[in-house]
């Protein structure tokens, strides 16, 4: 027996009591991930990314071990909600328009204590002074910059279009801007380098494009270790006391940990392991999140078809924004229908072994993005379902 086969055979023997569509986390999975963080991280605190969890419970036990420290929210609502839930460093990775929220914020200090807002543009710090509504309480700020590789005097770009400020003297400024402006308080800096981190380098039967990717990202890191050492510099120079300087993401944990200014690391999806994670060369974890569900039909030879399955990750759309189906092995899409609606036909030679009523296992495209279809998580240890705990939305919270 594969060892896929034998996790199936667990898996299956879990949740044999309960009825599919239902989604797992298989603990022994989850937890060796979160040793691998730790130990790639190699000594620097990992910052949850809370994005790629979406599940308190979840969110409380990662943070329970040595190596991690603080959340990465995602919106507003979300922070103010996890610092009232007992969370006492949350980072909002995203700036924000939400006047309700700031109102909020900036009068309620134990909330203004526990969370720090992103900004990348004075006019940002307007609209939070413009929401108010009377509170005074001293706003937290990071500033994020933008780590976009850009070639051939600027006509080329990589990397995602987050903040305006690429160089040092940008922000700078804008950390000026903000150190004088009354009711604010400049307490750390933010890169994400998603063309590193959240791009595969070992794409299966790309040998080509695989290495053009590693030597983009050999380069990415290279350029923006120096620049984001100076940017660190020349915010430090006008205020002295910043708290922490955050990089990486899941694919560039030890790479971003090896810079010496930069003092914690952002991690979340490589808890869960989707299958976006499969093509790295930089580490390998165990799929931990999967979701099940039944088969419905038996079309004829060599086909099953399970009840769901349209679970698109966002993106650029493409084949590999779609879940994959796991376990039993062997099992694809029908390339005319992907994966649908309300149901979703799936071909290959175990599907004759299928009966009415068993299981198919799937891994989502992305991490926390199951949690939006699924009100709960069976949390599996061993061969036994040991606890069921909400996800975002089963406590009634969808955040974007």
């Amino acid at each position: 027996m594969t060892a896929r086969a034998a996790d199936r055979a667990r898996y299956d023997r879990a949740t044999a009591q309960l009825e599919a569509p239902l989604a797992i986390v298989d603990l022994d999975a989850f937890d060796a991930n979160a040793d691998d963080l730790v130990r790639r991280a190699g000594g620097k605190p990992v910052r949850v990314a809370s994005k790629s969890v979406r599940c308190r419970a979840l969110l409380e036990r990662v943070l329970a071990r040595d190596g991690f420290a603080g959340i990465m929210s995602f919106t507003l609502a979300e922070s103010l909600w996890l610092a009232r839930s007992g969370f006492d460093d949350v980072l909002l990775a995203y700036p924000s328009a939400d006047r309700a929220g700031y109102a909020e914020l900036a009068a309620d200090p134990k909330l203004a204590a526990a969370v720090t807002v992103m900004v990348d543009d004075p006019a940002q710090l307007d609209l939070i002074d413009a929401s108010r509504a009377g509170g005074d309480e001293v706003v937290r700020v990071c500033l994020e910059l933008d780590t976009a590789l850009k070639l051939f005097g600027g006509r080329v770009r990589v990397g995602a279009r987050r903040s305006p400020l690429h160089s040092p003297a940008q922000v700078a400024e804008v950390a000026r801007a903000v150190a004088g402006r009354p009711g604010f308080r400049i307490v750390g800096i933010m890169a994400y380098e998603g063309h590193v981190a959240g791009v595969g380098d070992a794409v299966a039967g790309r040998p080509l494009r695989s290495r053009a990717v590693r030597l983009m990202q050999a380069t990415a890191r290279r350029e923006l270790a120096e620049r984001r050492a100076a940017v660190v510099r020349a915010v430090r120079a006008v205020v002295p006391d910043l708290e922490f300087v955050n990089g990486g993401g899941t694919g560039s944990v030890q790479h971003t940990a090896a810079e010496d200014a930069v003092t914690e690391i952002a991690a979340g999806s490589g808890l869960y392991v989707p299958r976006l994670f499969d093509n790295y060369t930089s580490f390998s974890g165990r799929p931990a999140a999967l979701f099940a569900l039944p088969v419905v039909r038996r079309p004829g030879v060599g086909v099953v078809t399970v009840l769901g399955g349209g679970y698109p990750a966002s993106g650029a759309p493409g084949a590999d924004r779609l879940p994959v189906p796991y376990l039993p092995e062997g099992l694809r899409y029908d390339p005319q229908e992907g994966a649908g609606e309300v149901q979703t036909p799936l071909l290959g030679p175990p599907a004759d072994d299928l009966l009415i009523g068993d299981k198919v296992w799937f891994r989502h495209a992305k991490a926390g993005e199951l949690c939006e279809r699924f009100d709960a998580l069976r949390l599996v240890e061993g061969d036994t379902v040991t606890a069921t705990v909400p996800t975002y939305r089963g406590e009634g919270h969808t955040f974007l």
